[in-house]
C-alpha cells in the first residue's frame, strides 16, 4: 500500500472541488476499510480520516490535525490515518512528534517507499541524521527516481563523508522542488570539492549563483568558488601565498640544559653534576619566527608549493648569548588529494632542510624527507558522545644530521653525525563538526650515530586536544612520551652508579597554548611547555619550564 499526500512533494493535488466531493461521498457510502483499520467502529474512523485528508489538501492543519487525533481513538490501527498524521504534524512544523505516528505507519507496512520517505524528512527535520539515513536509503533502493529523494540521500550521504555516492545520489536523482535544486547543487559542489574534482565544482557553485542574485546561499556559493579558483590559479596569484609573522618574548627557566639535582647519585658523579649546575640558566628572552608557502602547482587534485621558515631566539641574560638559537628551513612539498573507497584521501611527499646556528656559529644541518597517507574515515556514533569523525595519518620520514664545530677527536664515541628514520599512525577523533579534536599517535625512530654513545631505537606515544572556544579562542594541549634505549655502554659520562652503562631516557613534554583572534589577520598566543628527561645517566637528567607570548599577523 502506497501513501501519498500533498507534504511529500511527490502527492498529486486534488485538482478539482468536484474530485475532492466524489472522493468524500465515495468514502462515507462505500464505508471502505483501508489496510491496517482496525474493526472497532471503523465506519466513523474511516469517516474522519476522510475529513481529514480533505483538510490536509486544503492546508487546514489544525483542523485536519484535530480530526485526525480522533480518528486515532476510534481506529488506533488505521494506516492511513497514522500518515496523514505524520504529514499534518511536519506541516505544522512538528518533527518530532510527527516521527511516532510515521513509526507506527511502518510497522504496518514496513516496505512502503512513502512512509520511509516521509519518516526520513522527520528524522531528518528533528536532527536525528542517523536514524533517517537508512530509510531514505531504503526508499531509493525502490525508486531512485521518486520526487526529491535523490536530494535527501545526498544529503545525508555527504554528512557521512561519504562523497562519491553522494554525487551520484545528487545526478541520479528528480529533485523538483526549486528550493531543493538550489540546496542539491550547492551540497554537490562541496561533495566535488572535497573529492578533488575542483573544476566540477567550481561549474556547481557558478550556477548556482547564476540561479537567483543574492542570498545566504548564493553568497556562500560565490566565496567557494573563488576559494576553488584559486586551488585552480584562475584568480590572483597572490592566493597561492600563505604566510605569517610573529613576534615575542619568553621565559627560559633552563636555557643551558642543566641537570636535575642528584642526591642518591655516586659521589662522583654527583660532583659532575654540581659543577654543572653552577652555571646560569635561566633567562627572559626575545622571539621572531617568519613562516611562509607558496603554491606554485594546483591542478585537479594535485598541489605542489615551496615553504621557508625562520626562526630567532635572543636571551637577555648576557652568558647565554651563546644559546641564542637561529635556524633556516626551506622546504618543497607535493599533494594529490583524491578518495579511497569513497573516502577523502591524501597522499603527500616533503622535503625540508634546515641549518641551525647557535650564537651564529653553525651548529647542525638536516635533510627530511617525509613520506605521508591521510584518509578521512565515515563518521561513527557514539553513546553520549553523538556523531565522531575520524582522520588517520601514516608517516615515514629519513633524516640526516650533520653537526658541526663540536667534535672533539678525543672522544670519537660522542660524534652525533648520523641519520634517524621514523615510522608514525596518528588518529584524530573530531567532534561537534570540529569543535573539539583528539588526536593519539605512535612513533617508531632508530637513531645511527658515527660516535656508539648516541645511537639509540626508540618509541613516542603522542595525545593532543583542541578545543574551539568561544570568543574567537583555541585552546590546545599536547602530551608526548619519549622512550629512548641507547644501544651501547657510555664511554665518557658515568650512571648514576658511577659505571659506563647503556643509556635509558624517557623524556615527558607538556604543552599548553591559547590562542586569540583579533581580527582577520592578528591574532595573540600564549604558550606553557614543560620537559622532564629521566635518564640512568645523571647527566642527561633535567628539567625545563618556558612561558611564551606571542603576537602574530597571518597573510
Amino acid at each position: 500500500m502506497a501513501f501519498r499526500g500533498q507534504g511529500t512533494r511527490q502527492t498529486k493535488k486534488i485538482n478539482t472541488c468536484i474530485s475532492a466531493t466524489l472522493l468524500f461521498v465515495m468514502l462515507i457510502g462505500m464505508q471502505v476499510y483501508l489496510p491496517g483499520s482496525a474493526q472497532a467502529q471503523p465506519s466513523e474512523g474511516n469517516v474522519l480520516v476522510a475529513q481529514a485528508v480533505l483538510a490536509y489538501e486544503s492546508k487546514r492543519y489544525d483542523e485536519a490535525l484535530n480530526l485526525l487525533t480522533r480518528a486515532r481513538t476510534h481506529d488506533p490501527h488505521n494506516a492511513r490515518g497514522l500518515y496523514y498524521l505524520g504529514l499534518t504534524q511536519l506541516a505544522l512544523q512538528h518533527p518530532d512528534d510527527a516521527i511516532e505516528p510515521l513509526e507506527a505507519a511502518r510497522q504496518l507496512h514496513p516496505t512502503d517507499v512513502n512512509v520511509q520517505y516521509q519518516l526520513g524528512v522527520a528524522y531528518l527535520a528533528a536532527n536525528r541524521y542517523d536514524e533517517a539515513s537508512p530509510l531514505f536509503e531504503q526508499a531509493y533502493q525502490q525508486d531512485p527516481g521518486m520526487d526529491n529523494l535523490g536530494y535527501y540521500v545526498g544529503v545525508t550521504r555527504y554528512r557521512k563523508k561519504e562523497y562519491k555516492p553522494a554525487i551520484e545520489a545528487f545526478d541520479r536523482g528528480n529533485v523538483t522542488d526549486p528550493n531543493l535544486q538550489r540546496l542539491a547543487t550547492f551540497y554537490r559542489g562541496l561533495a566535488l570539492g572535497v573529492s578533488g574534482m575542483t573544476q566540477e565544482a567550481t561549474a556547481a557553485f557558478q550556477d548556482l549563483q547564476r540561479s537567483r542574485a543574492v542570498d545566504p546561499l548564493t553568497q556562500t556559493a560565490i566565496r567557494l568558488s573563488e576559494s576553488l579558483a584559486a586551488r585552480q590559479g584562475v584568480q590572483r596569484e597572490e592566493r597561492r601565498l600563505r604566510a605569517s609573522i610573529s613576534v615575542g618574548g619568553y621565559y627560559d627557566d633552563n636555557v643551558a640544559i642543566n641537570p636535575d639535582r642528584c642526591d642518591r647519585c655516586d659521589p662522583a658523579v654527583r660532583s659532575l653534576v654540581d659543577q654543572f649546575r653552577e652555571r646560569r640558566t635561566n633567562s627572559p628572552g626575545a622571539i621572531a619566527t617568519l613562516n611562509a608557502e607558496y603554491s606554485f602547482l594546483r591542478h585537479q587534485g594535485f598541489e605542489s608549493s615551496v615553504s621557508y621558515s625562520f626562526l630567532q631566539t635572543s636571551n637577555y641574560a648576557g652568558n647565554l648569548d651563546r644559546f641564542n638559537i637561529q635556524s633556516h628551513q626551506p622546504g618543497l612539498h607535493s599533494y594529490y588529494r583524491t578518495t579511497l573507497a569513497d573516502m577523502p584521501f591524501q597522499l603527500g611527499l616533503d622535503y625540508t632542510y634546515d641549518y641551525v646556528f647557535l650564537d651564529f656559529n653553525g651548529f647542525l644541518s638536516r635533510h627530511s624527507p617525509t613520506l605521508s597517507a591521510t584518509i578521512v574515515e565515515p563518521n561513527t556514533m557514539v553513546p553520549l558522545l553523538g556523531s565522531v569523525g575520524h582522520m588517520t595519518t601514516t608517516l615515514g620520514r629519513y633524516q640526516k644530521k650533520n653537526f658541526f664545530g663540536e667534535f672533539d677527536p678525543r672522544f670519537p664515541s660522542e660524534q652525533r653525525d648520523g641519520y634517524n628514520t621514523m615510522v608514525g599512525l596518528f588518529h584524530s577523533f573530531r567532534f561537534a563538526s570540529d569543535r573539539t579534536v583528539l588526536r593519539v599517535g605512535y612513533e617508531y625512530d632508530i637513531e645511527r650515530t658515527e660516535g656508539t654513545a648516541f645511537s639509540y631505537n626508540g618509541h613516542r606515544l603522542e595525545a593532543g586536544l583542541q578545543v574551539r572556544l568561544p570568543w574567537d579562542m583555541h585552546a590546545g594541549y599536547t602530551f608526548s612520551l619519549h622512550f629512548r634505549d641507547y644501544q651501547n655502554p657510555q664511554t665518557l659520562f658515568l650512571d648514576k652508579d658511577a659505571a659506563l652503562s647503556k643509556r635509558k631516557d624517557t623524556q615527558y613534554d607538556h604543552l599548553i597554548q591559547l590562542t586569540k583572534a583579533l581580527s582577520e589577520h592578528w591574532l595573540i598566543t600564549a604558550q606553557f611547555s614543560h620537559t622532564t628527561a629521566v635518564s640512568n645517566v645523571a647527566i642527561y637528567d633535567y628539567t625545563k619550564n618556558v612561558a611564551t607570548g606571542l603576537v602574530t599577523w597571518v597573510y
